[in-house]
């Protein structure tokens, strides 16, 4: 079909192009791949092979006889020749199916292209029941660009999976890539990397199934354990919004946080790298991980939300009080201080969700006189899996809920009615076979 397992290079068609010629017809490199899908506006992200003209046409799927023509986008080098339409002709609370047109010819795609936009509830009825994915750590292999050896990414079916478990949404938790010593020095790397990952055929109709969300952490933002000193963070960033559809970001020019709502539910994606200051800058300066700035809009938001559930989502373990890898807990000052202000300003319904550890485990931090804050890590989807390290032995893990050494994901699904909702976990290994599960109540997060 159109779909290729690593960036192509059309060195043909590419002096084709300069010339002014264009004897061909665009296929899609990847994609489609839904983002944001909200009441009034879907976007729908796909990328081509080389620049062309891209459009989504569009309809409700019980009214096929009127159809919507999204806005025709250029796609160009700069963008990896990527473009996020917008289909702006719908209404709450229906389906619609999609076709993707591309220089004006309709692209043919072996499975169903369809997207729910959100329902109006409020005032009306009980919130809606819904679920969501999660995981993080996801690595494919590119053997001349690889360190040599067992490849690093594996069993690539828990993809199919996911997609089986019909989550309405998926919340990529960072390191959805991995950069390599050749992509991060130049833009022209960044792009190449996200091309070639984005490119997995056994991805596409996972792109394609559900809404898709990410934020970032070292991986998918530059070298290993980066930080603000990264010298390509712009482009870094740049790059990052070319290849998801996320619906916001809260400080336009400075890293990718944002918020959505999903239900009576409220999502808030923190940015951990681009404000961080070095691990290992100890002696000088304050020992920054979210930064003031980022830290104060989210207690204004958390504040302000209505939500059931808060989901405070971030590349790395927020709660674990052992200064391990990466963890929060190396920046004990400033967690110290944002584990207060959320106390202090009486924030009900917080639920973490993190990544990066190469294992899953749900950790719950009880707080005398409150109630107990959870933290639920959930990796790797394709990279290398492995344990905690020792010297976590003291950290507060929910007994059984530690996966190591086994690529998994996990499905958070919200039900119940009003005031009595209930959150269930269900982790899985790369077969769809569930490895735990785990319910929380609304009312023990102090309602």
């Amino acid at each position: 079909m159109y779909r290729n397992k690593k960036a192509s290079n059309h060195p043909i068609i590419l002096l084709l192009l300069f010339a002014g010629i264009n004897f061909l017809n665009a296929q899609i490199q990847s994609g489609p791949m839904l983002g944001y899908t909200g009441m009034l506006e879907a976007k729908i992200w796909v990328q081509t092979e080389y620049a062309a003209n891209v459009q989504i046409r569009y309809w409700d799927t019980e009214n096929a006889d009127v159809k919507n023509i999204s806005e025709s986008i250029q796609t160009k080098a700069s963008d990896a020749f990527s473009a996020t339409c917008v289909a702006d002709k719908v209404v709450p609370g229906k389906t619609y199916t999609y076709e993707v047109w591309v220089d004006g010819k309709k692209m043919e795609i072996d499975y169903p292209l369809q997207f729910k936009t959100m329902e109006i509830w409020k005032w009306r009825k009980d919130a809606p029941d819904f679920k969501f994915a999660f995981g993080s750590c996801f690595y494919v292999n590119e053997p001349e660009y690889d360190r040599p050896g067992k490849p690093y990414g594996q069993n690539f079916e828990i993809l199919n999976q996911i997609e089986s478990t019909d989550a309405d949404f998926m919340i990529w938790g960072g390191d959805n890539m991995y950069y390599r010593e050749t992509d991060w020095n130049t833009k022209t790397g960044l792009l190449h990397r996200f091309t070639h990952t984005r490119s997995l055929e056994e991805l596409q109709p996972l792109l394609a199934k559900m809404p898709h969300f990410a934020i970032w952490d070292d991986h998918d933002y530059g070298p290993n354990d980066s930080d603000r000193s990264y010298w390509l963070k712009h482009e870094a960033l740049e790059v990052f919004k070319t290849f998801w559809a996320n619906p916001n970001y809260i400080f336009p020019k400075d890293g990718i946080t944002g918020t959505f709502t999903w239900s009576d539910c409220q999502f808030f994606l923190l940015d951990d790298r681009w404000w961080r200051s070095p691990n290992n800058r100890e002696k000088t300066g304050d020992r920054i991980y979210f930064g003031n700035e980022q830290i104060e809009w989210l207690i204004d938001a958390l504040s302000s939300s209505e939500a059931t559930f808060k989901f405070i989502v971030s590349g790395g373990q927020m709660i674990n009080p052992v200064p391990v890898f990466e963890n929060y807990s190396n920046y004990p000052e400033e967690r110290a201080h944002l584990l207060n202000l959320i106390e202090q300003e009486e924030i009900k319904g917080v639920i973490f969700l993190s990544g990066d550890r190469h294992h899953t485990c749900l950790q719950k931090l009880d707080r005398p006189g409150n109630y107990p804050l959870y933290d639920l890590t959930v990796s790797p989807i394709t990279s290398g899996a492995g344990k905690p390290a020792k010297m976590e032995s003291s950290a507060p893990f929910v007994e059984g809920t530690i996966v190591g050494e086994t690529q998994n994901f996990a499905t958070l699904e919200i039900k119940g009615p009003t005031k009595d909702r209930k959150l269930t976990i269900k982790v899985f290994d790369s077969k769809g076979s569930l490895l735990w599960e785990k319910e929380i109540q609304q009312k023990e997060l102090g309602w």
